[in-house]
């Protein structure tokens, strides 16, 4: 047994004898070992001084550029201001410049006609009363400026068909500030009913009558424009888009010239009082009520004589409504003229004008 273990360690020294060996060698030789610089990290190095210099340049550089870019803005928003309010002032001028021809217009065309003496001037109506006075008569003239389709209407005496009343009373039930008596009529077992065509509110009264002998229509179209003369069929008259109108005799003027007075109208009578429509470039209206004591032809004015007034007073086209008796002209409340009958008579329908 003792054998078999000095045979061990007699193997194992052998065994260890050339690590020990190796080992005392290292301790007694003076190595060292070197590594070199690249084995180790480097601290990243500081930038030159040219790259610092640069950059502080191009930070500076982009400071005055975000001046200036901000001075340019504000200079911007300054003249956009300045230009909305030349803007602003060009078109408050090119307004008033636009309205200046027909200012001028119409203080020509009232010249003509002299100085109103009254006047209602409101956002739905312009309506303007002269006196007229010539050597056979005295009358009024009714100058008009539509500002609204609400402005003007027609209506029937009682508000029905075969219906009348005087202009004044149409006007006070409507409240209207002005009004004018309109077409021609015919009795018929004790009901007044207006003659031949007859528009209310766009649509025929009685239906569509041909013009014949003397009779014209005149009336307002859907844009509250002056339209009249003689149709011959239903077609020719919706062509004009009627809004209201009615009918009588002679046509007077049109597009300012005096129209043939038939022979019949020449002399009966050959005076009397006189209602007339006419109308003016810019689409104002003109009534002209002419008095007369009576109908017997000493006073009021002959056809002729109307068609003078209207083109001395610069009207384009002119239609002799119903007059007489019928003829009455109501401004702010009560009859101006003085009616041939002494009262004013009832009549089937009315132009009214509204405030």
């Amino acid at each position: 047994m003792r054998v078999t273990v000095k045979r061990i360690n007699r193997f194992c020294l052998l065994t260890c004898a050339p690590f020990i060996g190796l080992v005392v060698w290292l301790l007694a030789a003076d190595l060292s070992v070197t590594l070199p610089d690249d084995a180790f990290p480097q601290p990243a190095a500081a930038p030159a001084a040219a790259n610092v210099d640069k950059l502080a340049a191009g930070l500076d550089q982009a400071k005055q550029t975000a001046l200036a870019t901000a001075k340019s803005l504000k200079k911007s928003i300054a003249l956009y201001t300045a230009t909305n309010k030349s803007m602003g002032a060009i078109v408050a001028i090119a307004d008033t410049q636009a309205d200046r021809p027909y200012k001028i217009y119409d203080r020509r065309i009232t010249l003509k006609i002299g100085a109103p003496a009254k006047q209602i001037d409101s956002d739905n109506i312009r309506a303007q009363l002269f006196v007229v006075r010539a050597q056979h008569f005295t009358g009024y003239a009714l100058k008009v400026k539509l500002k609204s389709p609400d402005a003007m209407k027609m209506v029937l005496g009682q508000d029905k068909n075969g219906g009348a009343e005087t202009t004044l009373a149409a006007a006070r039930r409507y409240g209207a500030i002005a009004g004018v008596n309109a077409g021609g009529f015919a009795d018929d077992g004790g009901k007044r009913y207006p003659l031949s065509t007859t528009v209310m509110n766009g649509s025929y009264l009685n239906g569509f009558d041909p013009s014949f002998k003397d009779l014209f229509f005149v009336g307002m179209n859907d844009k509250m424009e002056l339209i009249g003369g003689k149709y011959a069929n239903e077609d020719q008259l919706d062509r004009e888009n009627p809004r209201f109108g009615a009918s009588f005799v002679p046509v007077l003027l049109q597009n300012g010239r005096a129209q043939p007075i038939p022979a019949k109208w020449q002399s009966s009578p050959l005076r009397a009082p006189r209602t007339i429509i006419a109308n003016y470039k810019d689409n104002q209206l003109l009534f002209l009520v002419i008095d007369g004591r009576n109908e017997n032809g000493s006073s009021g004015a002959t056809l002729a004589e109307a068609q003078i007034l209207l083109q001395r007073f610069g009207a384009i086209d002119g239609y002799n409504l119903d007059g007489g008796g019928s003829s009455t002209l109501v401004f702010d409340g009560r009859v101006v003229n003085h009616p041939s009958d002494g009262t004013p008579r009832p009549v089937p329908t009315h132009f009214l004008f509204f405030e």
